[in-house]
């Protein structure tokens, strides 16, 4: 018999300091290789530069595996913390949470910089054998030093061989037992560095690798060089779109969510053959994932390519363009300055700043059409390569139909399915409940949303036999709907009968909600691993909250806002606050469910391609495995025991509904 485990106030553990990291680093960065952790760094000296303090930045690998950052900033402050009783400089590198980017613009030292967590250089530090930070302020060097995240040496002060000197320079070394490979692959740290002189013009980074030659850039034209790089030689359709737009005072007092200093750099072209790119930035972080800044540009400069149309009469009878056939040859690179960043994740790969979306809309539109309007002849060239790709959209777009040896499989009588036999572009929603399936059939495009409503639970499908799953009427209606069998991690499944480029989970943001979705995850992770290492799986984000705010005077007529969460609500309500909104005027309301919203706001938050947010669940074989090790352990009958241990590990970290 199992010893019986006391369960009492000695199992709760709090963890202090930078352990949590150490605990878990995936939740806190990539631990592939380490070059997240000195990208944190230099991306606090990219801030600097940003806020204008500063012309260069170095970065230095060492041979003994050690990388420094040096930069031209104020220098990290080393005067006494008032509250921590520590000087600032050792509070922001081991403290979690702990930054100079916290306050609200115009209140605060950064108006714009890529940090928001004030996590950054503290998870460097924990995740390090050693970290060495030199500060040069007010004609002082400063220096302190810690290992394995803690402190091993105090400040220390001294005067400044050059007393005009400022800035931060950070050395660390990278402990490799956090990562699968202790090497900082070179040619990605090469492409971040030189990426950051592109995006600020002026500015002048350089690459020292220790026994090689020194390699350093500087750009002035911006964006327009970014692309002629990235590019790599291949010939454009038409000549390069590039351009700038920052709202002032004037210019965002138009808009009641812009804000003074943002805006955006861009540069935009089609190519005919070849591979095309698509390279964003926000504060100079890169966005690898893209995120509502993307999705606002794509936008803006589709409905442009629309509007020429229509003014022009280029459009062909029987061919309607979709946005997917302006942007099928398209490269560009883009580089969006917001002040109130939110990204999904700690590295900030995909921004969800859902104001974001309007800001890249009303710098690209307008200057885009009007461009087009100036060079007619270039602008028929861009319409007709979307004729083209839309062309051969339509002769790609023949219906799927999923046969088995007895004939073809019918679909579930439930599934409302979408009008276009075009895989890479549909989608299937697997909704919770009649009523939540009712609103998304309204608020859906008909041409490329299908809706599949579940009633209740699915089966706890983890340790499950295909047979068994296939028993199950929820889940059967699934895999038909999708048109992939039920199979394992080493299977070879044939996709050829996948009838939706995007699988999007969506449920309620409450208890029953969440159970629904681990549920499906636990179903698609375990028996269509294929489904998610090729990028199909998705799951919605809706919002909680829906902020009402009535009209305040002429000029700021009556808006809808709606929060992802508290943490975006409270940001919501600080930001009315400070448009000097009256206090108490607007209206929130929490959303109990899917099938409370209307098909509009249904549309408009979760199901617009141009304005949802969908998390992507891919991950490559390799991170399947683990997944699935994961979902045994929080969803295997027989692992009562293991989940208790794990629930008492992991109790202060992990948000759950009970």
């Amino acid at each position: 018999m199992a010893r019986r485990q006391v369960y009492d106030a000695s199992a709760i553990q709090a963890l202090k300091g930078l352990e949590p990291v150490r605990r878990m680093p995936g939740m806190y960065t990539h631990t592939a290789h380490p070059l997240h952790v000195v990208q944190e760094v230099i991306d606090n000296a990219i801030d600097e530069a940003l806020a204008g303090y500063g012309k260069r930045i170095t970065v230095s690998v060492f041979k003994d595996g050690s990388v420094e950052v040096a930069d031209e900033g104020r220098g990290i402050p080393v005067d006494m913390h008032r509250i921590e009783k520590k000087p600032a400089v050792e509070v922001a590198f081991s403290m979690l949470h702990a930054g100079g980017k916290f306050s609200k613009s115009g209140e605060g030292v950064y108006h714009i910089s890529g940090g928001l967590h004030g996590v950054g250089v503290a998870v460097s530090n924990a995740l390090s054998k050693r970290l060495e930070v030199s500060v040069f302020r007010d004609g002082q060097k400063h220096t302190l030093a810690f290992e394995g995240g803690e402190l091993k040496q105090k400040l220390k002060s001294e005067r400044a061989k050059d007393k005009r000197a400022t800035g931060t320079v950070v050395r660390l070394w990278p402990d490799p037992k956090y990562f699968d490979s202790p090497g900082i692959p070179m040619a990605e740290l090469e492409h971040l560095i030189r990426s950051k002189a592109y995006l600020l013009p002026g500015l002048t980074t350089v690459l020292r690798v220790e026994g090689k030659e020194e390699r350093q850039w500087k750009y002035e034209r911006g964006m327009a060089q970014y692309f002629e790089f990235m590019l790599a030689g291949r010939a454009l359709v038409a000549p390069l779109f590039a351009g700038e737009r920052m709202f002032d005072d004037r210019a965002a007092a138009e808009f009641s969510e812009i804000e003074p200093g943002e805006g955006a750099a861009w540069a935009l072209g089609w190519v005919t053959e070849g591979e095309t790119f698509a390279d964003s930035h926000v504060n100079l972080i890169p966005t690898r994932s893209g995120g509502t800044h993307e999705a606002g540009f794509r936008s803006g400069i589709f409905d442009a390519v629309v509007a020429f149309m229509e003014t022009r009469g280029l459009a062909q009878k029987g061919v309607k363009l979709i946005a997917d056939d302006v942007w099928s040859r398209a490269c560009f690179t883009l580089s969006a300055r917001i002040v109130r960043t939110q990204f999904h994740g700690q590295t900030k790969e995909k921004l969800t700043t859902r104001h974001a979306a309007k800001l890249l809309e009303a710098c690209v539109q307008d200057a885009f059409e009007l461009w087009l309007n100036q060079h007619p002849d270039d602008g028929k060239k861009i319409v007709e390569l979307a004729i083209e790709q839309a062309m051969n959209r339509l002769s790609r777009g023949k219906k799927v139909e999923r046969k088995k040896s007895s004939g073809i499989a019918t679909l579930p009588g439930k599934l409302v399915d979408c009008a276009s036999g075009d895989v890479a572009r549909n989608e299937l929603f697997l909704v919770e409940g009649d009523s939540a399936g009712g609103s998304a059939k309204e608020a859906r495009d008909k041409e490329s949303q299908a809706i599949l409503p579940l009633r209740g639970k699915v089966l706890n499908s983890m340790s499950k036999d295909s047979r068994t799953v296939l028993a199950n009427k929820e889940l059967q209606a699934i895999a038909t709907a999708i048109g992939v069998d039920p199979h394992g991690a080493g299977d070879t499944p044939d996709l050829s009968g996948l009838r939706y480029g995007k699988v999007v989970v969506m449920t309620d943001a409450d208890v029953d909600g969440g159970h629904i979705q681990a549920l499906l995850l636990t179903f698609f992770f375990t028996h269509c691993p294929k489904l998610v290492e090729t990028g199909h799986l998705y799951v919605a984000q809706p919002p909680l909250y829906k902020v009402e705010v009535p009209a305040q005077g002429k000029g700021k007529p009556a808006k809808r806002l709606y929060c992802l969460d508290d943490d975006e609500l409270e940001e919501v309500l600080d930001q009315l606050k400070k448009e000097k909104v009256r206090e108490g005027s607007w209206e929130i309301s929490r959303f109990k469910g899917l099938g409370e919203m209307s098909p509009e706001q249904l549309w408009e938050t979760t199901m617009n391609p141009d304005t949802r947010r969908l998390v992507r669940m891919q991950l490559d074989a390799a991170r399947i495995k683990k997944a699935r090790e994961t979902f045994e352990l929080l969803m295997d009958a027989g692992e009562a025991e293991g989940r208790r241990n794990w629930m008492r590990e992991h109790w202060k970290t992990v948000e759950a509904d009970v």
